[in-house]
């Protein structure tokens, strides 16, 4: 007989969303079992991962009130400025290559020394999940292990493992990704398309200080973003057509930089490119449903946007804290958490903002990743009007933010 084992709730996927969704549900009073088929000790490490996540000010006060910013702060770089610049060459630095249009998000315009937002290396989030749900008394991590199933029933959905265990629980998770094999078995169809482009990760090491600048250079390949990290570090996010990227990633160490300077010009002095190097296709999905019969989508599982705005793991937070909500107050009335009525609470406070979200990036990508004459007049005429009217540009900043809409309890600044 298989051993069975009495939860809450089961969330399938121990990433970023996954375990950040167990603590946030486990704060709340929820038992939760989370379910990796990754070991916790190969995602601690710096070769598993070498991207960097852009937290907003409004997902921060997520970790803050879990407890876990501590352990984040001493990593994290605060982004005080973003500067946000089109150009068209190769090297942004050649004559011609720069539109004198420049768009500058001061955070001092938020007051309160609110910065717009931190950049962390995914490596340190990991394991300051990993360590605040090892100390949790009411997770249970079980990693490896492979889902072989899971049927919904009426009042309880079952998860058989691999290796014969099964959890029940009134509510399944899927931060399972983007791949998501539960939205697949529970037949949720998927609005998506692949970008014709890469995203490339680096960190590049410099001489001078970046102050927190975060700066975003439109090329027609697409953007161009040097993200501050910290000890004179930043993050280099560079989209590149996927019939060139793979070019550029098989270049030797030497070639590889001079492509690196040439993007960033001199103003952080010399440059060394520090670590790997990281691909990824980029791609859009947004499921046509984040709900089924005691299933909840959340993260990649729900939604995939383009990087260009660094909202794709924000939007991943406040789905997690909106369904804290929605399953606190349920409990609360005496609701069953999984039932229709509601998980249909958490989709239609999610839903459309991620949508909106979404085609926004989807967007600003197809406007910016190109070097037609007409567009690019009416973009650089955009960003103009835009830095020049100081409300148009705090609610851009409170965008950046994710502090815009309705916020979950979670995310909500304290009056």
């Amino acid at each position: 007989m298989a051993e069975r084992n009495q939860f809450d709730i089961c969330v399938v996927g121990g990433g970023l969303a996954g375990g950040l969704a167990a603590l946030a549900l486990e704060a709340r009073g929820f038992t939760c079992a989370v379910i990796d088929a990754q070991n916790p000790a190969a995602m601690r490490g710096q070769g598993f991962d070498g991207r960097t996540t852009a937290i907003s000010y409004a997902s921060a006060r997520v970790f803050k009130r879990l407890g876990l910013w501590d352990g984040i702060a001493p990593g994290a770089e605060a982004i005080r400025d973003i500067l946000v610049t089109d150009g068209r060459a190769k090297n942004r630095f050649d004559e011609g290559a720069v539109s004198t249009f420049q768009l500058h998000f001061d955070s001092r315009e938020l007051g309160d020394d609110q910065p717009l937002g931190w950049i962390v290396e995914n490596q340190l989030l990991r394991e300051t999940l990993f360590d605040a749900i090892a100390a949790a008394e009411n997770i249970s991590m079980l990693a490896p292990a492979r889902r072989a199933s899971t049927h919904y029933e009426s009042a309880q959905a079952v998860t058989a493992l691999e290796d014969g265990c099964e959890i029940t629980a009134a509510l399944v998770i899927a931060a399972d990704g983007r791949f998501s094999t539960l939205r697949a078995e529970a037949n949720i169809k998927v609005n998506q398309w692949r970008y014709k482009q890469t995203g490339i990760v680096a960190t590049v090491a410099h001489e001078r200080s970046h102050h927190g600048v975060a700066q975003e250079f439109f090329l027609p390949s697409g953007p161009f973003a040097i993200l501050p990290l910290t000890d004179n570090r930043s993050s280099l996010v560079w989209t590149e057509r996927s019939d060139a990227a793979p070019a550029f990633l098989a270049l030797d160490e030497k070639a590889f930089q001079k492509e690196i300077e040439n993007r960033f010009g001199p103003y952080l002095g010399v440059l060394e490119v520090v670590g790997g190097r990281w691909s990824y296709p980029l791609a859009f999905h947004l499921a046509q449903s984040y709900i089924a019969p005691r299933l909840a989508l959340i993260g990649d599982a729900a939604h995939a946007i383009h990087p260009i705005a660094g909202q794709g793991y924000n939007l991943g937070v406040k789905d997690i804290a909106a369904l804290a909500d929605v399953l606190l107050e349920a409990r609360e009335l005496g609701l069953d958490i999984g039932s229709e009525g509601v998980l249909d609470n958490y989709q239609r406070w999610r839903r459309f903002d991620s949508a909106a979200l979404a085609l926004g990036t989807d967007l600003l990508n197809r406007l910016f990743s190109n070097d037609i004459g007409p567009l690019r007049l009416v973009r650089d005429i955009g960003m103009g009007a835009i830095g020049r009217v100081a409300p148009l540009r705090k609610i851009f900043m409170r965008q950046a933010g994710a502090d815009l809409g309705k916020l979950p309890s979670l995310m909500a600044a304290e009056h």
